[in-house]
């Protein structure tokens, strides 16, 4: 993944220990991320017939790929993270680099936005998932209701 520059001229600057414990929250987000990840996807295998027969296939297969899809964007960004958090040596190290440091700082600003972008994405992907899964929840059970009588 590559990190597009994006105008963070509204960002507050923060200091190196702020960046620094940014980035372990961030890190510690996604890695829970990762695990709701591999609980959608034993959601989407354990109701992938009653998904195909809920709705057509080639949505079904959306989903998939767009939940595959937010799952890769969430790995690059904890390889980010962690390359941006080993690189913080060039704000604590007492060497005045201001190219070195106004770039680590520039990174970081941009990682904030491309972060909450991420988790504004997977909270819909969640929503749309949930609505779904629900819709076929409520189906199933409607049947099952009409075949007991």
């Amino acid at each position: 993944m590559k990190i597009k520059q994006v105008n963070t001229s509204f960002i507050e600057w923060l200091s190196a220990e702020e960046m620094h414990n940014d980035s372990k929250e961030w890190l510690l987000e996604l890695e829970f991320l990762n695990d709701e990840y591999l609980f959608f996807e034993d959601l989407v295998k354990w109701n992938t017939l009653q998904l195909i027969d809920f709705q057509s296939y080639a949505k079904s297969k959306e989903i998939i790929e767009i939940l595959s899809s937010s799952k890769k964007t969430n790995d690059d960004l904890i390889k980010l993270v962690k390359e941006h958090e080993n690189n913080l040596q060039v704000l604590v190290d007492g060497i005045d680099e201001p190219k070195k440091e106004q770039g680590y700082k520039n990174k970081h600003k941009t990682l904030i936005v491309l972060f909450k972008n991420h988790l504004k994405e997977h909270r819909e992907l969640k929503r749309n998932l949930y609505n779904i899964l629900k819709k076929i929840n409520k189906t199933e059970k409607q049947k099952r209701i009409i075949d007991v009588e």
